[in-house]
Protein backbone atom coordinates (compact mmCIF):
# COMPACT_ATOMS: atom_id res chain seq x y z
CA UNK A 1 0.00 0.00 0.00
CA UNK A 2 1.68 3.08 -1.13
CA UNK A 3 2.69 5.87 1.82
CA UNK A 4 0.32 9.08 2.12
CA UNK A 5 1.77 12.14 3.65
CA UNK A 6 -0.65 13.87 6.26
CA UNK A 7 -0.67 17.04 3.40
CA UNK A 8 -1.87 14.05 0.81
CA UNK A 9 -4.28 12.73 3.73
CA UNK A 10 -5.56 16.39 4.20
CA UNK A 11 -6.07 17.08 0.56
CA UNK A 12 -8.07 13.73 0.62
CA UNK A 13 -9.90 14.66 3.42
CA UNK A 14 -11.11 17.89 2.21
CA UNK A 15 -11.97 16.55 -1.20
CA UNK A 16 -14.34 14.15 0.18
CA UNK A 17 -16.07 16.92 2.85
CA UNK A 18 -16.47 18.44 -0.15
CA UNK A 19 -18.27 15.63 -1.92
CA UNK A 20 -20.30 14.48 1.25
CA UNK A 21 -21.55 17.84 1.57
CA UNK A 22 -22.70 18.37 -2.37
CA UNK A 23 -24.55 15.05 -2.29
CA UNK A 24 -25.96 16.15 1.29
CA UNK A 25 -27.43 18.99 -0.08
CA UNK A 26 -28.56 17.75 -3.18
CA UNK A 27 -30.34 14.76 -1.29
CA UNK A 28 -31.96 17.75 1.14
CA UNK A 29 -32.91 19.47 -1.91
CA UNK A 30 -34.68 16.83 -3.31
CA UNK A 31 -36.37 15.83 -0.14
CA UNK A 32 -37.43 19.59 0.31
CA UNK A 33 -39.21 19.46 -3.23
CA UNK A 34 -43.48 20.44 -2.43
CA UNK A 35 -45.76 18.22 -4.10
CA UNK A 36 -48.20 20.21 -5.83
CA UNK A 37 -50.88 19.16 -8.15
CA UNK A 38 -51.66 21.08 -10.77
CA UNK A 39 -55.39 21.34 -12.65
CA UNK A 40 -55.72 21.33 -16.45
CA UNK A 41 -57.66 20.77 -19.77
CA UNK A 42 -56.34 18.91 -22.51
CA UNK A 43 -55.90 21.68 -24.43
CA UNK A 44 -53.08 23.57 -25.81
CA UNK A 45 -53.75 26.47 -24.20
CA UNK A 46 -52.70 24.59 -21.22
CA UNK A 47 -49.31 24.12 -22.23
CA UNK A 48 -47.31 26.56 -20.36
CA UNK A 49 -47.82 23.70 -17.65
CA UNK A 50 -47.12 20.73 -19.46
CA UNK A 51 -43.76 23.13 -20.95
CA UNK A 52 -42.33 23.76 -17.35
CA UNK A 53 -43.17 19.78 -16.40
CA UNK A 54 -41.39 18.48 -19.17
CA UNK A 55 -38.54 20.62 -19.49
CA UNK A 56 -37.72 20.31 -15.95
CA UNK A 57 -38.89 24.21 -15.12
CA UNK A 58 -40.72 23.17 -11.51
CA UNK A 59 -37.75 20.70 -10.60
CA UNK A 60 -35.89 23.99 -10.68
CA UNK A 61 -38.18 25.49 -8.30
CA UNK A 62 -38.49 22.55 -5.88
CA UNK A 63 -41.86 21.59 -7.08
CA UNK A 64 -42.99 18.00 -7.41
CA UNK A 65 -46.27 18.20 -9.69
CA UNK A 66 -48.83 15.66 -10.46
CA UNK A 67 -51.74 17.14 -13.05
CA UNK A 68 -55.16 16.43 -12.38
CA UNK A 69 -56.89 17.05 -15.74
CA UNK A 70 -60.85 18.30 -15.73
CA UNK A 71 -63.26 18.14 -18.28
CA UNK A 72 -64.47 22.06 -17.33
CA UNK A 73 -63.54 25.10 -15.36
CA UNK A 74 -66.19 25.21 -12.48
CA UNK A 75 -65.26 21.74 -11.46
CA UNK A 76 -61.44 22.56 -11.06
CA UNK A 77 -62.50 25.75 -9.11
CA UNK A 78 -63.71 23.89 -6.45
CA UNK A 79 -61.16 21.43 -6.25
CA UNK A 80 -58.60 23.74 -5.34
CA UNK A 81 -61.19 25.05 -2.61
CA UNK A 82 -61.06 22.48 -1.50
CA UNK A 83 -57.63 21.97 -1.14
CA UNK A 84 -57.37 18.80 -3.65
CA UNK A 85 -56.09 20.60 -6.48
CA UNK A 86 -53.08 23.68 -5.77
CA UNK A 87 -53.35 25.47 -8.85
CA UNK A 88 -55.37 25.58 -11.82
CA UNK A 89 -55.36 27.44 -15.18
CA UNK A 90 -58.79 28.04 -16.76
CA UNK A 91 -61.46 30.54 -17.27
CA UNK A 92 -63.17 32.83 -15.06
CA UNK A 93 -66.49 31.30 -14.11
CA UNK A 94 -69.21 31.89 -11.80
CA UNK A 95 -68.41 29.03 -9.55
CA UNK A 96 -64.64 30.76 -9.35
CA UNK A 97 -66.13 34.16 -8.14
CA UNK A 98 -68.68 32.74 -5.91
CA UNK A 99 -65.54 30.58 -4.32
CA UNK A 100 -63.55 33.86 -3.88
CA UNK A 101 -66.68 35.55 -2.76
CA UNK A 102 -66.29 33.52 0.17
CA UNK A 103 -62.36 32.86 0.87
CA UNK A 104 -61.57 30.14 -0.87
CA UNK A 105 -59.48 30.88 -4.26
CA UNK A 106 -57.75 33.87 -5.69
CA UNK A 107 -56.85 34.55 -9.16
CA UNK A 108 -52.96 35.10 -9.59
CA UNK A 109 -51.87 35.58 -12.83
CA UNK A 110 -52.83 35.86 -16.60
CA UNK A 111 -52.90 32.86 -18.94
CA UNK A 112 -54.14 32.51 -22.18
CA UNK A 113 -55.11 35.85 -24.18
CA UNK A 114 -57.07 37.34 -27.53
CA UNK A 115 -54.62 38.86 -28.95
CA UNK A 116 -54.98 41.02 -32.33
CA UNK A 117 -53.13 39.11 -35.52
CA UNK A 118 -53.01 35.80 -33.74
CA UNK A 119 -55.89 33.50 -34.33
CA UNK A 120 -58.15 32.97 -31.56
CA UNK A 121 -61.71 31.68 -30.70
CA UNK A 122 -64.07 31.07 -33.24
CA UNK A 123 -67.89 31.53 -33.15
CA UNK A 124 -69.01 28.07 -34.73
CA UNK A 125 -72.36 26.78 -36.22
CA UNK A 126 -74.29 23.35 -36.87
CA UNK A 127 -74.81 22.45 -41.13
CA UNK A 128 -78.09 22.63 -40.10
CA UNK A 129 -77.93 25.96 -38.65
CA UNK A 130 -75.69 27.32 -41.51
CA UNK A 131 -77.97 26.25 -44.01
CA UNK A 132 -80.75 27.93 -42.53
CA UNK A 133 -78.99 31.48 -42.65
CA UNK A 134 -77.10 31.06 -39.97
CA UNK A 135 -74.36 32.73 -41.41
CA UNK A 136 -72.74 35.42 -39.24
CA UNK A 137 -72.87 36.24 -35.54
CA UNK A 138 -75.56 38.72 -36.05
CA UNK A 139 -78.14 35.63 -36.95
CA UNK A 140 -77.91 34.03 -33.84
CA UNK A 141 -80.82 35.72 -32.03
CA UNK A 142 -83.31 32.92 -31.46
CA UNK A 143 -80.64 29.86 -31.79
CA UNK A 144 -79.36 27.88 -29.46
CA UNK A 145 -75.85 27.88 -27.72
CA UNK A 146 -73.90 24.94 -26.40
CA UNK A 147 -72.16 25.86 -22.71
CA UNK A 148 -70.97 23.63 -20.15
CA UNK A 149 -72.40 25.29 -17.55
CA UNK A 150 -74.68 28.24 -16.65
CA UNK A 151 -71.67 31.00 -15.76
CA UNK A 152 -69.18 29.30 -17.32
CA UNK A 153 -67.03 31.68 -20.37
CA UNK A 154 -68.93 30.19 -23.10
CA UNK A 155 -72.08 31.68 -21.45
CA UNK A 156 -70.21 35.57 -20.76
CA UNK A 157 -68.93 34.81 -24.86
CA UNK A 158 -72.64 34.44 -26.05
CA UNK A 159 -73.93 37.19 -23.99
CA UNK A 160 -71.03 39.53 -25.58
CA UNK A 161 -71.64 38.54 -29.20
CA UNK A 162 -75.33 38.92 -28.89
CA UNK A 163 -74.71 42.68 -26.98
CA UNK A 164 -72.32 43.75 -29.54
CA UNK A 165 -75.15 42.39 -32.71
CA UNK A 166 -77.67 44.35 -30.88
CA UNK A 167 -79.44 41.95 -29.40
CA UNK A 168 -80.32 40.62 -25.35
CA UNK A 169 -78.46 37.74 -24.59
CA UNK A 170 -81.44 36.33 -23.19
CA UNK A 171 -82.69 35.75 -26.80
CA UNK A 172 -79.94 33.19 -27.30
CA UNK A 173 -80.65 29.82 -25.81
CA UNK A 174 -78.11 28.73 -23.68
CA UNK A 175 -77.93 25.12 -23.52
CA UNK A 176 -75.48 23.96 -21.01
CA UNK A 177 -74.03 20.04 -21.72
CA UNK A 178 -71.48 20.29 -18.99
CA UNK A 179 -68.33 18.73 -21.32
CA UNK A 180 -66.61 20.04 -24.08
CA UNK A 181 -67.42 16.14 -25.66
CA UNK A 182 -70.94 16.69 -25.44
CA UNK A 183 -70.85 20.32 -26.82
CA UNK A 184 -68.88 19.01 -29.63
CA UNK A 185 -71.09 15.52 -30.28
CA UNK A 186 -74.71 17.88 -30.20
CA UNK A 187 -73.01 20.59 -32.34
CA UNK A 188 -72.23 17.93 -35.25
CA UNK A 189 -76.08 16.54 -35.03
CA UNK A 190 -77.89 19.86 -35.06
CA UNK A 191 -78.74 19.47 -31.53
CA UNK A 192 -77.63 22.34 -30.66
CA UNK A 193 -76.94 25.08 -33.15
CA UNK A 194 -73.95 27.50 -32.13
CA UNK A 195 -70.85 27.18 -29.89
CA UNK A 196 -67.23 29.45 -29.61
CA UNK A 197 -64.48 27.36 -28.52
CA UNK A 198 -60.62 27.83 -28.70
CA UNK A 199 -58.68 27.72 -32.55
CA UNK A 200 -57.55 23.97 -31.78
CA UNK A 201 -60.84 22.52 -31.45
CA UNK A 202 -62.30 25.15 -33.29
CA UNK A 203 -60.08 24.93 -36.33
CA UNK A 204 -60.22 20.76 -36.54
CA UNK A 205 -64.12 20.72 -36.47
CA UNK A 206 -64.43 22.82 -39.46
CA UNK A 207 -63.20 20.56 -41.33
CA UNK A 208 -65.93 18.42 -41.40
CA UNK A 209 -69.25 19.72 -43.38
CA UNK A 210 -70.69 19.33 -40.12
CA UNK A 211 -69.78 22.42 -38.70
CA UNK A 212 -68.91 25.81 -40.06
CA UNK A 213 -67.15 29.20 -38.89
CA UNK A 214 -69.25 32.32 -38.53
CA UNK A 215 -67.09 34.37 -37.19
CA UNK A 216 -64.12 35.59 -34.67
CA UNK A 217 -64.63 36.01 -30.89
CA UNK A 218 -62.32 38.71 -30.58
CA UNK A 219 -64.24 40.84 -32.73
CA UNK A 220 -66.51 41.29 -29.99
CA UNK A 221 -63.94 40.64 -26.96
CA UNK A 222 -61.27 43.27 -27.47
CA UNK A 223 -58.17 42.19 -25.40
CA UNK A 224 -59.83 39.24 -23.81
CA UNK A 225 -57.97 37.60 -20.96
CA UNK A 226 -59.28 33.66 -21.88
CA UNK A 227 -57.56 32.32 -19.05
CA UNK A 228 -56.26 32.73 -15.75
CA UNK A 229 -53.86 31.41 -13.21
CA UNK A 230 -55.50 30.76 -9.86
CA UNK A 231 -55.04 28.88 -6.44
CA UNK A 232 -56.23 28.35 -3.19
CA UNK A 233 -56.96 31.65 -0.90
CA UNK A 234 -54.95 29.59 1.82
CA UNK A 235 -51.91 28.99 -0.91
CA UNK A 236 -51.78 32.84 -1.78
CA UNK A 237 -51.95 34.39 1.92
CA UNK A 238 -50.14 32.06 3.71
CA UNK A 239 -47.77 29.99 1.12
CA UNK A 240 -46.42 33.05 -0.58
CA UNK A 241 -42.87 31.61 -1.50
CA UNK A 242 -44.47 28.26 -3.18
CA UNK A 243 -46.77 30.76 -5.47
CA UNK A 244 -44.06 32.86 -6.41
CA UNK A 245 -42.13 29.74 -7.49
CA UNK A 246 -45.29 28.32 -9.10
CA UNK A 247 -45.45 31.12 -11.30
CA UNK A 248 -41.89 31.53 -12.20
CA UNK A 249 -41.72 28.05 -13.57
CA UNK A 250 -45.63 28.57 -15.63
CA UNK A 251 -44.05 31.93 -16.81
CA UNK A 252 -40.76 30.21 -18.17
CA UNK A 253 -42.80 27.75 -19.85
CA UNK A 254 -44.77 30.25 -21.66
CA UNK A 255 -42.19 31.79 -22.73
CA UNK A 256 -40.87 28.43 -24.53
CA UNK A 257 -44.12 28.42 -25.84
CA UNK A 258 -44.92 31.97 -27.22
CA UNK A 259 -41.13 31.61 -28.56
CA UNK A 260 -41.74 28.74 -30.46
CA UNK A 261 -45.70 28.23 -32.14
CA UNK A 262 -47.20 32.11 -31.20
CA UNK A 263 -44.03 34.22 -32.40
CA UNK A 264 -41.81 31.79 -34.05
CA UNK A 265 -38.93 33.29 -33.46
CA UNK A 266 -37.01 30.11 -31.75
CA UNK A 267 -36.77 28.02 -35.46
CA UNK A 268 -37.75 25.41 -37.22
CA UNK A 269 -36.72 22.81 -34.63
CA UNK A 270 -37.99 24.20 -31.60
CA UNK A 271 -41.49 24.41 -33.42
CA UNK A 272 -41.64 20.31 -34.18
CA UNK A 273 -39.89 19.87 -30.53
CA UNK A 274 -42.85 21.59 -29.03
CA UNK A 275 -45.38 20.13 -31.17
CA UNK A 276 -44.17 16.60 -29.49
CA UNK A 277 -43.97 17.57 -26.41
CA UNK A 278 -47.89 18.90 -26.15
CA UNK A 279 -48.69 16.27 -27.95
CA UNK A 280 -48.10 14.35 -24.83
CA UNK A 281 -51.14 15.98 -23.55
CA UNK A 282 -53.10 16.81 -26.04
CA UNK A 283 -54.94 14.63 -28.68
CA UNK A 284 -53.15 11.74 -27.28
CA UNK A 285 -55.12 9.79 -29.28
CA UNK A 286 -54.51 10.93 -32.84
CA UNK A 287 -51.03 10.13 -34.53
CA UNK A 288 -48.76 12.83 -34.25
CA UNK A 289 -49.30 13.74 -37.51
CA UNK A 290 -52.86 13.63 -37.69
CA UNK A 291 -52.48 15.76 -34.20
CA UNK A 292 -49.46 18.32 -34.65
CA UNK A 293 -51.83 20.79 -36.85
CA UNK A 294 -54.22 21.41 -34.98
CA UNK A 295 -51.72 21.52 -32.23
CA UNK A 296 -50.14 24.52 -34.11
CA UNK A 297 -53.81 25.52 -34.96
CA UNK A 298 -54.56 26.57 -30.83
CA UNK A 299 -51.18 28.79 -30.64
CA UNK A 300 -52.76 31.41 -28.82
CA UNK A 301 -50.50 33.91 -27.10
CA UNK A 302 -50.13 32.68 -23.20
CA UNK A 303 -48.96 35.97 -20.79
CA UNK A 304 -45.67 36.40 -20.41
CA UNK A 305 -44.76 36.48 -16.86
CA UNK A 306 -48.20 35.58 -16.40
CA UNK A 307 -49.61 39.17 -16.79
CA UNK A 308 -52.91 39.88 -16.33
CA UNK A 309 -55.62 41.89 -17.98
CA UNK A 310 -57.52 43.36 -15.30
CA UNK A 311 -59.67 45.56 -17.68
CA UNK A 312 -60.83 42.03 -19.23
CA UNK A 313 -60.83 40.65 -16.31
CA UNK A 314 -63.43 43.34 -14.36
CA UNK A 315 -65.42 43.14 -17.72
CA UNK A 316 -65.71 39.60 -16.89
CA UNK A 317 -66.99 40.22 -13.37
CA UNK A 318 -69.78 43.17 -14.22
CA UNK A 319 -70.90 40.61 -16.49
CA UNK A 320 -71.69 38.15 -13.99
CA UNK A 321 -72.93 40.58 -11.74
CA UNK A 322 -75.24 41.95 -14.47
CA UNK A 323 -76.77 38.68 -15.54
CA UNK A 324 -77.11 38.05 -11.15
CA UNK A 325 -74.75 34.94 -11.32
CA UNK A 326 -72.68 36.02 -8.62
CA UNK A 327 -73.76 38.90 -5.70
CA UNK A 328 -72.95 41.98 -6.29
CA UNK A 329 -70.99 42.42 -3.09
CA UNK A 330 -68.01 40.89 -4.85
CA UNK A 331 -65.14 43.05 -5.82
CA UNK A 332 -61.93 42.57 -8.03
CA UNK A 333 -59.87 42.57 -4.69
CA UNK A 334 -61.88 39.60 -3.62
CA UNK A 335 -61.19 38.12 -7.29
CA UNK A 336 -57.86 38.56 -7.71
CA UNK A 337 -54.35 39.21 -5.62
CA UNK A 338 -53.03 41.67 -7.57
CA UNK A 339 -49.38 41.16 -5.10
CA UNK A 340 -49.08 38.28 -7.13
CA UNK A 341 -50.20 40.20 -10.64
CA UNK A 342 -48.20 41.89 -13.44
CA UNK A 343 -51.16 44.09 -14.81
CA UNK A 344 -51.30 45.62 -17.93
Amino acid sequence: MPFISRRQFKILAASAAIALAGLTGFAEQAAAADKIKVGALRFTSHSASFVAFERGYFKEQGLDVEFVFFQAAQPMAVAIASNDVDFGVTAISGGLINLAEKGAVKVIGGALHEEKGIDGQKILVSKAAFDAGVTHPSKLKGRSYGITQPGSSFHYMGHKIAQKEGFAGADIKFKPLHKVGAIIGALKSGQIDAWSIVPHIAKALVKSPAIHAIGDVADYIPDYQVTTVFTSAKNAAGNRDLVKRFLAAFSKGAADFNAALVDKSAGAKADEDMVRLVHKYVYTNRPFEKAAPSIRNGSMRINQGAKLNLKSVQDQLDWFKSEKLVSQAVTIDMLVDKSYVQIY
